[in-house]
């Protein structure tokens, strides 16, 4: 869940302000900032189309998703991946005795909303079908796909951080080793989507308690519906055909589990140990619930019984509560450097300092948010006498870690940039 800056974060194409690396890879980022204006959409605008919507029973309101026309990637683009998908399903289907020949109906902007006003998540997605059978409609999210600033924030430092308490990410993105993630607050399933196709090795929990937005998410956004641990709790309206898992993700699907719980039952309760633990759930009122950082509750105390002792590490996203931008101002250079400052977010950041042992966290590029990415592993030096690290030296080694990062799991956008914007210790 985000919010933005002010609308003059926004502009026409050519003028929209641009993270930039001094030296990058070629590689097209269908999330970047430049399309911000198509996802963020025109409700007014003939193309949008409402594709789903319910009342949540869990303080989400009324929950919908809005479809909006993608630009990218363009029509001349769509042979090479409608080829692909022949070739994948002629392997699935060896029996077949003709080519299947696929065909692209388009891609399109999905963002999932709570009371038509809160942009919880974005997804970009793929619809197409079989030229035999015109009733056999896919639908795919594009995993790579991060087009929201603080998922690519919070994936570049959380990632970072866990490489700098000496976890083996190599090792997992080829598959040699295992990465145990939970992502608590589902939304569309973007992060769980991404993990598990960038990380051969990730193993995704993701909770969420709104069977509402469990239904979105499968119905409307194409998230796996054999991932969804409780059949009952949704009806696709629209059935995508039996193979579409297995033709569209080749076996990721089968490393995610959605579970429909309440977080803290969930961590109160599970046996689990993560490496990672990922937590966005904001209701429908745009509120962090305060048992998830009350210093002397039981769900911190369970949360680092969950992360693994040696490297474990939580990342939050957190919305600012800076004095400067609720004071309506539009100078954003200034404000920018005291976000992470605000009392709302000072206090969380140090209830999980307080529970974990050592915390940073970094300012979102465009949006009103904070990452907060909390350690509780001896990787960061977090011994039985408090943290002892060097501030120095965990800023050049994370620094380092987060180039690292961005090259094994060929990201398409900078995670230095991310890691490095706005840093600060927790003291």
């Amino acid at each position: 869940m985000w919010r933005w800056r002010g609308a003059g974060s926004v502009g026409k194409r050519g003028t929209i302000r641009r993270l930039t690396s001094a030296v990058r890879r070629k590689i097209v980022d269908d999330g970047d900032w430049l399309y911000a204006s198509e996802w963020w959409g025109d409700d007014g605008s003939d193309e949008a189309r409402t594709v789903f919507r319910a009342a949540s029973q869990y303080g989400n309101g009324e929950v919908s998703v809005v479809a909006y026309p993608s630009s990218s990637p363009a029509p001349e683009q769509w042979p090479a991946v409608e080829r692909e998908l022949e070739l994948r399903y002629a392997k699935l289907h060896p029996e077949s005795e003709q080519n299947q020949q696929f065909k692209i109906l388009g891609y399109q902007w999905r963002v999932l909303r709570f009371n038509d006003n809160t942009r919880q998540s974005t997804t970009k997605v793929m619809a197409a079908y079989r030229k035999s059978d015109s009733a056999s409609f896919y639908l795919m999210p594009q995993p790579h796909c991060l087009c929201v600033p603080y998922i690519k924030s919070m994936v570049s430092a959380g990632l970072a951080a866990l490489t700098t308490s000496n976890f083996d990410l190599l090792g997992a993105v080829t598959g040699k080793r295992i990465l145990n993630v939970l992502c608590i607050g589902h939304g569309g399933g973007n992060l769980p989507l991404f993990l598990a196709s960038k990380i051969k090795g990730a193993i995704v929990h993701s909770v969420e308690i709104d069977p509402v937005v469990i239904s979105a998410s499968v119905e409307a956004m194409g998230f796996p519906a054999s991932a969804v641990k409780d059949k009952t709790l949704f009806q696709l309206p629209l059935p995508q055909p039996k193979d579409a898992e297995e033709l569209f993700w080749q076996g990721v699907h089968e490393r995610i589990f959605l579970y429909r719980s309440d977080a803290e039952d969930f961590i109160l309760n599970s046996p689990n140990t993560y490496d990672m633990i990922f937590i966005d759930a904001y209701d429908g009122d745009d509120i962090f619930p305060h048992k998830f950082w009350d210093p002397h509750g039981s769900f911190l105390k369970a949360l680092r019984r969950r992360l693994h002792p040696d490297h474990g590490t939580a990342v939050v996203n957190l919305h600012s509560d800076s004095d400067v931008l609720a004071s309506g101002t539009t100078n954003f250079s200034h404000s920018e450097s005291i976000l992470p400052m605000g009392k709302y977010v000072s206090h969380v950041c140090r209830a999980y300092k307080e529970n974990l042992g050592f915390a940073f966290k970094v300012s979102v590029p465009w949006l009103c948010n904070i990452t907060l990415v909390a350690c509780s592993g001896e990787g960061l030096g977090s011994g039985k006498h408090g943290v002892y690290v060097n501030r120095e030296m965990f800023r050049n080694t994370l620094m380092s870690k987060a180039s690292m990062v961005e090259n094994v799991l060929d990201l398409p956008f900078p995670c230095l940039e991310y890691v490095k914007r706005g840093l600060v210790i927790v003291d």
